[in-house]
């Protein structure tokens, strides 16, 4: 964890608090640990997609209804 730390309230469904609760004992780490964890997870996530976004920026956008077509026309469905 880093050096700076922030305080925040976080409501949970009482099931995923359960789910928290019980992998923390599991895995002898806090559940502020097990969030901050899975934060960053889905926040590097998101990066990556991003940068899959501005890779293919200069690709044509094709209407659904024409993939749909040539994959039928091709066999493919």
């Amino acid at each position: 964890m880093s050096n700076t730390v922030k305080r925040a309230t976080i409501y949970f469904d009482a099931d995923i608090h359960r789910a928290l609760r019980l992998k923390a004992a599991e895995t002898e780490r806090p559940i502020s640990e097990l969030v901050n964890d899975a934060v960053r997870r889905s926040l590097a996530e998101d990066v990556e997609d991003l940068s899959a976004f501005q890779d293919r920026v200069r690709e044509p956008n094709l209407a659904f209804e024409d993939v749909v077509k040539d994959l039928k026309k091709r066999g493919k469905l």
